[in-house]
Protein backbone atom coordinates (compact mmCIF):
# COMPACT_ATOMS: atom_id res chain seq x y z
CA UNK A 1 0.00 0.00 0.00
CA UNK A 2 1.63 3.52 -0.73
CA UNK A 3 1.75 6.00 1.77
CA UNK A 4 0.36 9.81 1.79
CA UNK A 5 1.99 12.57 2.99
CA UNK A 6 -0.18 15.29 4.09
CA UNK A 7 -0.21 18.14 6.50
CA UNK A 8 -3.52 18.02 8.57
CA UNK A 9 -5.01 20.90 10.29
CA UNK A 10 -6.44 21.54 13.27
CA UNK A 11 -9.27 19.10 14.43
CA UNK A 12 -12.30 20.33 16.63
CA UNK A 13 -13.98 17.82 18.65
CA UNK A 14 -17.65 17.85 19.52
CA UNK A 15 -20.69 16.48 19.65
CA UNK A 16 -24.50 17.41 17.97
CA UNK A 17 -26.19 18.73 20.58
CA UNK A 18 -29.78 18.53 19.04
CA UNK A 19 -31.74 18.61 15.16
CA UNK A 20 -33.78 21.73 14.19
CA UNK A 21 -36.53 21.08 11.97
CA UNK A 22 -38.10 24.94 10.12
CA UNK A 23 -39.83 26.35 7.70
CA UNK A 24 -39.05 29.93 6.29
CA UNK A 25 -42.40 31.51 4.92
CA UNK A 26 -42.84 33.47 2.11
CA UNK A 27 -41.31 36.58 1.36
CA UNK A 28 -38.26 36.25 3.61
CA UNK A 29 -34.65 36.31 3.14
CA UNK A 30 -33.09 32.77 3.26
CA UNK A 31 -29.87 33.24 5.13
CA UNK A 32 -31.39 36.08 7.48
CA UNK A 33 -34.09 33.92 8.14
CA UNK A 34 -31.24 31.04 9.20
CA UNK A 35 -29.82 33.32 11.52
CA UNK A 36 -33.00 34.88 13.02
CA UNK A 37 -33.46 31.09 13.69
CA UNK A 38 -30.67 30.80 15.38
CA UNK A 39 -30.81 33.42 17.27
CA UNK A 40 -34.12 32.94 18.64
CA UNK A 41 -32.98 29.43 19.39
CA UNK A 42 -29.70 30.04 21.50
CA UNK A 43 -27.92 28.08 18.76
CA UNK A 44 -24.23 29.47 18.66
CA UNK A 45 -22.98 27.10 16.02
CA UNK A 46 -24.58 24.71 13.10
CA UNK A 47 -24.58 23.07 10.01
CA UNK A 48 -27.15 23.49 7.54
CA UNK A 49 -27.90 19.73 6.82
CA UNK A 50 -31.08 19.35 4.45
CA UNK A 51 -33.49 21.76 2.93
CA UNK A 52 -36.53 21.63 0.56
CA UNK A 53 -37.76 24.70 -1.04
CA UNK A 54 -37.49 27.70 -4.17
CA UNK A 55 -36.80 31.50 -4.28
CA UNK A 56 -38.33 34.09 -5.96
CA UNK A 57 -34.75 34.72 -7.78
CA UNK A 58 -31.37 33.53 -6.47
CA UNK A 59 -28.93 35.87 -5.79
CA UNK A 60 -24.97 34.17 -5.49
CA UNK A 61 -21.70 35.23 -4.92
CA UNK A 62 -19.58 33.66 -7.93
CA UNK A 63 -16.02 32.34 -7.19
CA UNK A 64 -14.30 35.29 -8.61
CA UNK A 65 -15.69 37.41 -6.09
CA UNK A 66 -18.75 39.18 -8.70
CA UNK A 67 -23.04 38.33 -8.14
CA UNK A 68 -25.37 36.52 -9.88
CA UNK A 69 -28.94 36.51 -9.95
CA UNK A 70 -31.12 33.99 -11.62
CA UNK A 71 -34.73 35.07 -12.10
CA UNK A 72 -37.77 33.11 -11.22
CA UNK A 73 -40.82 33.12 -10.93
CA UNK A 74 -39.11 30.23 -8.53
CA UNK A 75 -35.65 29.08 -8.67
CA UNK A 76 -35.10 25.89 -7.07
CA UNK A 77 -32.90 25.46 -4.47
CA UNK A 78 -30.99 22.01 -5.67
CA UNK A 79 -28.30 21.50 -2.80
CA UNK A 80 -27.67 23.33 -0.22
CA UNK A 81 -25.13 23.70 2.87
CA UNK A 82 -23.22 25.92 5.16
CA UNK A 83 -22.57 26.68 8.71
CA UNK A 84 -23.50 29.24 11.08
CA UNK A 85 -21.31 30.85 13.69
CA UNK A 86 -21.79 33.61 15.93
CA UNK A 87 -19.54 37.13 15.65
CA UNK A 88 -17.87 38.45 18.10
CA UNK A 89 -21.01 40.55 19.36
CA UNK A 90 -23.02 37.08 19.60
CA UNK A 91 -24.75 37.87 16.32
CA UNK A 92 -25.33 34.69 14.35
CA UNK A 93 -24.21 34.64 10.94
CA UNK A 94 -24.85 31.88 8.07
CA UNK A 95 -22.22 31.07 5.68
CA UNK A 96 -24.30 29.29 2.60
CA UNK A 97 -22.86 27.58 -0.33
CA UNK A 98 -25.39 25.95 -2.96
CA UNK A 99 -26.72 24.88 -6.41
CA UNK A 100 -29.68 26.28 -8.18
CA UNK A 101 -31.90 25.95 -11.03
CA UNK A 102 -33.83 28.06 -13.03
CA UNK A 103 -37.19 27.30 -14.78
CA UNK A 104 -35.07 26.92 -18.27
CA UNK A 105 -33.05 24.54 -16.28
CA UNK A 106 -29.58 26.54 -16.32
CA UNK A 107 -28.03 25.53 -13.29
CA UNK A 108 -25.37 27.84 -11.44
CA UNK A 109 -23.65 27.22 -7.62
CA UNK A 110 -22.19 29.60 -5.16
CA UNK A 111 -22.62 31.17 -1.79
CA UNK A 112 -25.51 32.45 -1.53
CA UNK A 113 -25.90 36.55 -0.87
CA UNK A 114 -27.59 37.36 2.30
CA UNK A 115 -30.55 40.22 1.83
CA UNK A 116 -31.22 38.63 -1.86
CA UNK A 117 -32.47 35.37 -1.39
CA UNK A 118 -36.08 35.65 -1.12
CA UNK A 119 -38.35 32.24 -0.48
CA UNK A 120 -40.85 31.69 -2.92
CA UNK A 121 -43.12 29.24 -1.42
CA UNK A 122 -41.58 27.81 1.26
CA UNK A 123 -38.51 26.53 1.94
CA UNK A 124 -37.86 23.61 4.71
CA UNK A 125 -34.63 23.76 6.63
CA UNK A 126 -32.60 21.06 8.48
CA UNK A 127 -29.74 22.57 11.40
CA UNK A 128 -27.43 20.56 13.13
CA UNK A 129 -26.58 22.42 16.42
CA UNK A 130 -22.59 21.73 16.95
CA UNK A 131 -21.21 21.83 20.56
CA UNK A 132 -17.65 21.77 21.02
CA UNK A 133 -15.93 19.52 23.33
CA UNK A 134 -14.29 21.77 26.19
CA UNK A 135 -10.07 21.31 25.94
CA UNK A 136 -8.61 18.80 27.77
CA UNK A 137 -6.17 20.16 30.81
CA UNK A 138 -2.72 18.66 30.20
CA UNK A 139 -1.10 17.23 33.15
Amino acid sequence: MESVDAELGSAEFGHVERMVYARIRPNEDLVQSIEKLCLAQGIERAFVRGSLGSLTAACIETPAGGQMTMTGPAVEVVNISGEVRTDATGTPRAELHGVVSDANGHVRGGRFVSGNNIVCITFEIALEEWKPDAPKQSA
